[in-house]
């Protein structure tokens, strides 16, 4: 039997620091990232996808954590509404994986619930992680960060141990994900800033170059696509290095110019801001917690100019029918006034023939 205490969640997201800036992250997961603004909880309907009947709401005073870490001098970057991955090596060689976190029975979790719910002492919950939750993939890692008792992964506040599981290129639940990625090549599917100033550039990036980054998978069948890559004839999936979208024009730190940004400015309409402090420490703020609705109509990834840089023909490799890759070779060498202005259906003809 082991004590848990309930401990801070864990964001996916590296430390920055020492690292050369953001989206090189390396080093230990850090535990849930801090609001930029003290928090409360309303119970009422939320916006969110996932249905909670509460949401977290922002009270206008600047979160001590985030002077702490000298806010004011981070760097913000946009925070893109995707599923996590991790980039590590499996089996001696650099490998996508998925989030997938080991989480409680059916008859531990209520048993956990109805603890928090009528907790008036300082006692810590048992659990019992060998029989209180359910099996992994002999595969599955828990994050870094996660604490450790005994050789045990311990859960977060939420009865969840955070983890990864590596993803097979033929594996049908993980589909998407091994869509962004080709392991014969070694190479993954990217979207990244491109030197040239508000450019973005998809592209094919080496693993062993994103070893030990955290990323979001973006695209058609990743939370309903609010990005519109691809569609369900021809999905399209894409990674996207946590940190690498700075955010040219940041608004004050200030609670009304942040609600006036998100509402007013094109570069607001995103789903929330991280901010990359010069220590390491990560800061977010979601248009949520400021009562803002997300996903929103032309959100300004969509607006961004794009170029296409997705060479195939240098690669001794036979990619699958329903690849991305396929599908952006097609378009190898175009440059785009809008992601948006993509027309799917045009690309799509006759993708499933060789490059």
């Amino acid at each position: 039997m082991f004590a848990s205490k309930c401990v801070d969640a864990f964001s996916l997201l590296p430390s920055i620091k020492g690292a050369g800036g953001p989206g090189r992250g390396r080093g230990s997961v850090q535990h849930k990232i801090p609001c930029l603004f003290v928090t409360k909880v309303q119970e009422e309907p939320s916006t969110k996808r996932d249905n909670q009947s509460f949401r977290v709401l922002a009270t206008g005073d600047v979160n001590l954590k985030a002077l702490e870490a000298d806010i004011h001098n981070a760097i913000p970057t946009e925070k893109v509404d995707g599923t996590c991955c991790y980039i590590t090596k499996y089996k001696g060689v650099p490998y996508l994986w998925a989030r997938l976190d080991r989480k409680p029975t059916k008859q531990a979790e209520k048993r956990y619930r109805k603890f928090q719910l009528n907790k008036t002492s300082s006692t810590e919950f048992t659990w019992n992680i060998n029989d209180d939750f359910r099996t992994v993939p002999e595969s599955w890692i828990p994050a870094r960060g996660v604490v450790q008792l005994e050789g045990q992964p311990q859960p977060d506040e939420n009865g969840h141990i955070p983890g990864w599981i590596p993803v097979e290129q033929e594996s049908r639940q993980y589909c998407w994900h091994g869509s962004a990625v080709n392991y014969e090549t070694k190479v993954a599917l990217v979207m990244k800033a491109h030197s040239e100033q508000n450019l973005l550039e998809i592209t094919t990036v080496h693993l062993m170059e994103l070893l030990e980054q955290t990323l979001e998978l973006v695209g058609t069948h990743i939370n309903g696509n609010p990005y519109g890559l691809g569609n369900k004839k021809q999905p399209v999936h894409a990674l996207v290095s946590h940190g690498v979208l700075q955010i040219q024009n940041p608004p004050s730190l200030s609670y009304s110019d942040l609600i006036t940004w998100f509402e007013e400015s094109q570069e607001g309409k995103i789903e929330g801001i991280v901010w990359h402090c010069t220590n390491g420490v990560l800061i977010k703020l979601h248009r949520q917690h400021v009562g803002l609705q997300w996903p929103v109509t032309n959100p300004y990834l969509t607006a961004r100019p794009v170029c296409i840089n997705v060479d195939l023909s240098k690669y001794n490799c036979n990619f699958e029918p329903k690849s991305s890759f396929l599908v952006l070779a097609k378009l190898n060498g175009e440059r785009f006034d809008h992601l948006k202005d993509i027309h799917w259906d045009n690309v799509g003809n006759n993708c499933t023939e060789g490059v």
